[in-house]
């Protein structure tokens, strides 16, 4: 079979992007260099590779967890059944991030610790558009911090990794907290195919979701420097709660909510000056 002889076969079952990212994974080729290749012949051995692929895809697998990395904030990033798929809105929540930190702590080093780290997207990322700051990544899934570890080491970032629930197990003081907690209420709906293979415990959170924040909030004074800033990823329904809760633990803040590109309230900012 011919590179375009895969590309219709697999057409015939899941969308054409996909297909292309499958054949690209299983080729090493890019998606446009594809087109370059239609008249190629494909050994058995890459057929067999991509059409086991295919059906796993079919069979409603993410497609992420088939290719075993994906691209966040333009770098590739490991990812498996051990942690989430990274997402748009998270890469958002980095982006204006990196914002707040540049505004309130010019040509200052400093101390970043990334709470429920996950595949380490978040914390390296930040390490690697911020050389100078020293980044703290924290899990209390041992899975998902191999993975993480694993990530730091193919996108060469030092950062330093532990095992923690959120901050129970950190005694430094850092300049910026930044989390994307589990946030989704247990009785809310959610897609079969992320319920089914995302790891539950990096979604779904008691008090409607709101559990994380509110652990993170109540604790985290002890691990602050005076000045600070709390970045959050949240739900579309939480912001007048976790605002809520801010005041509720610290005076004299400033707190700002930012939207996602769908126009969501996706993203809490709280820092003193």
């Amino acid at each position: 079979m011919t590179v375009e002889d895969l590309i219709v076969y697999g057409k015939k079952y899941i969308h054409s992007h996909e297909v292309k990212m499958l054949l690209s994974h299983v080729l090493g080729y890019d998606n446009l260099e594809l087109f370059l290749h239609l008249d190629e012949q494909v050994q058995e051995e890459d057929i067999n590779r991509y059409k086991t692929m295919l059906k796993k895809v079919i069979d409603n697998y993410p497609i992420q967890y088939v290719l075993g990395d994906v691209n966040f904030y333009g770098r590739e990033f490991i990812v498996n059944e051990n942690v989430l798929i990274p997402r748009f809105e998270t890469e958002e929540l980095v982006y204006n991030t990196l914002n707040y930190i540049r505004a309130l702590f010019p040509k200052q080093e400093i101390d970043i610790i990334d709470l429920g780290c996950g595949s380490g997207n978040i914390g390296i990322t930040l390490k690697k558009e911020l050389n100078s700051a020293h980044v703290t990544c924290i899990d209390i899934s041992e899975s998902a911090l191999l993975v993480a570890q694993e990530n730091a080491k193919r996108l060469d970032a030092d950062i330093t990794f532990l095992k923690s629930d959120m901050l129970d197990n950190v005694n430094g003081k850092y300049n910026v907290i930044i989390s994307n907690p589990p946030y989704i209420s247990r009785d809310e709906e959610i897609e079969e195919i992320v319920k089914n293979y995302e790891p539950n415990s990096a979604l779904f959170a008691n008090n409607d979701g709101l559990y994380f924040y509110e652990k993170i909030l109540s604790t985290c004074k002890k691990n602050l420097h005076d000045k600070f800033l709390i970045a959050f990823e949240i739900g579309a329904t939480q912001k007048d709660k976790i605002i809520e809760l801010a005041n509720t633990y610290f005076q004299n803040i400033k707190v700002e909510s930012k939207k996602d590109m769908s126009d969501n309230d996706r993203m809490i900012f709280i820092y003193n000056i």
